[in-house]
């Protein structure tokens, strides 16, 4: 076979030639969707208030007392660190940020769960309370209702369910 003569099978043949390549260019879009307003901006608030609360107390007690009860400690920050990611993702509309919303939202639902449950089955586990142990009851049993507050929010502002509402009325 020689470099000039190029053979193909029938199925070759008869498929569409490949396109090169190409970039695909589009044009920005202005999301033209309302931030939250309402009870929305009243669960970023809360969210932000809590955001600030845990990561601050966490960050006092890890520089001040280390040694004491890192494990408290330390799930005090991880609710610090939880708390801003809500706050951020429950104030912006898009996809990745509504993606990044829910997982916050059930983590720390999981969280608040897990911790509330060893807390009060292990005490010996938790010298000290974290933001989540004994179900939030230092913080007024807040940190469990959050969650379920966020979940039915980002169910509530779904766009895919608000269009399917208004398509249907």
């Amino acid at each position: 076979m020689n470099g000039d003569t190029v053979t193909t099978s029938d199925d070759e043949a008869r498929r569409e030639p490949r396109a090169a390549y190409e970039p695909v260019t589009t044009t920005s879009t202005t999301d033209t969707r309302r931030p939250a307003y309402g009870s929305g901006r009243v669960l970023i608030l809360v969210y932000g208030i809590f955001a600030v609360a845990a990561t601050a107390r966490a960050t006092v007690q890890l520089l001040q007392r280390p040694g004491e009860a890192p494990v408290a400690y330390g799930l005090s920050a991880l609710a610090g660190v939880v708390y801003i990611a809500a706050t951020v993702a429950l104030a912006h509309n898009g996809r990745r940020m509504r993606r990044l919303g829910w997982c916050a939202v059930l983590f720390e639902l999981v969280g608040v769960l897990a911790v509330g449950t060893l807390s009060v089955a292990r005490p010996d586990l938790f010298p000290h309370d974290s933001v989540w142990s004994h179900f939030g009851s230092g913080y007024g049993y807040v940190p469990a209702v959050l969650p379920l507050l966020g979940v039915a929010w980002l169910w509530h502002s779904s766009p895919a369910r608000v269009a399917a509402h208004a398509d249907r009325g």
